[in-house]
């Protein structure tokens, strides 16, 4: 498994090497120049050479990408004129609240998926099936800023049962202090994460339901509880874990439409904010973030799998 995990890494560092040097060209494609960017149409001669010298863009292009590298080693990510602050201190305080929307997303649609599509399984063919399948289908070929809209029309419009607007305080803590808040986005985000997973984990206990080792577990006279719960659940998750890592930029993406919606204080509404404002140090920042934890979630998601199924052997 050593070998394996070595193997692994050094893959991630070339992908984040390759996520570097599109961010990198991204830099420089930008509309006029990187100096024109920021600075805007009126800027002057002067201040553009002042702002290229200050910033290396005066440089072959081969030193400023290590140049590039190297800031972004130390955790520069750019400054954002728009917000007169660092790219980094604008992801840093935005991060822990993106963090406690889509992990608390993430373990609804779980919590839901997960069961819902073992009883799939295992009822296959049966009216419960059939209508769990057409929710599921539903809510994967809804658009996330639709479903938002609909709950939003109807919990906190029709019914005035949840308030239409997340908690707008500056920490976590604050955050988590008015849950109802967090209601609407969190099952926003949830319900089309949830049809996926669900999907995914019905196909995955139907193939490992007519395998020999839940046929002699059945034999053995255990209960069908016991034989879903420690032997069906454990293998069928792992294309649920390989899902997880590679939806982490479709989440990343719903986020941004949910925080939109609900004014959550988030990345995603930075990263929308920033794009109405032409602020593209942010934008750079944020698509250079995402890239990388898309590879160490995958990376991750690798690691994960040798847990939860003991024949998995990396040579």
């Amino acid at each position: 498994m050593i070998p394996f995990l070595i193997r692994r890494i050094v893959q991630s560092a070339v992908v984040v090497v390759g996520v570097l040097i599109i961010t990198f060209i991204l830099i420089h494609l930008l509309p006029g120049s990187p100096a024109r960017a920021a600075l805007g149409p009126q800027a002057t001669p002067a201040a553009i050479a002042h702002f290229n010298q200050v910033n290396g863009f005066n440089l072959p292009l081969p030193e400023q990408f290590l140049d590039y590298v190297n800031r972004v080693a130390h955790g520069n990510l750019g400054y954002s004129y728009t917000n007169d602050q660092t790219v980094a201190s604008l992801i840093a305080n935005r991060l822990p609240k993106d963090l406690v929307l889509i992990v608390f997303s993430t373990a609804l649609a779980l919590a839901l998926g997960v069961p819902l599509g073992i009883y799939q399984a295992v009822k296959r063919n049966s009216l419960g099936d059939y209508t769990l399948t057409g929710v599921a289908f539903i809510l994967y070929s809804m658009p996330t800023f639709f479903l938002a809209f609909l709950l939003l029309a109807a919990f906190a419009v029709q019914f005035h049962i949840l308030p239409p607007e997340a908690p707008q305080a500056i920490g976590v803590v604050g955050i988590l202090s008015h849950p109802a808040g967090l209601v609407l986005p969190v099952v926003s985000l949830a319900l089309v994460s949830f049809a996926a997973f669900s999907r995914y984990m019905r196909s995955s206990a139907m193939d490992n339901l007519v395998q020999d080792y839940i046929r002699t577990a059945r034999a053995k006279g255990l209960s069908e509880w016991t034989v879903l719960v420690r032997h069906l659940l454990r293998n069928s998750l792992i294309p649920i874990v390989t899902l997880l890592g590679l939806s982490l930029p479709a989440i990343v993406a719903g986020a941004i439409v949910v925080e939109e919606v609900f004014n959550y204080p988030g990345m995603g509404l930075l990263f929308f904010d920033a794009a109405l404002k032409q602020d593209y140090p942010v934008l750079m920042g944020f698509a250079l973030f995402v890239g990388v934890a898309t590879v160490v979630g995958n990376l991750l998601a690798d690691v994960v799998y040798a847990a939860l199924d003991p024949r998995i052997r990396y040579d």
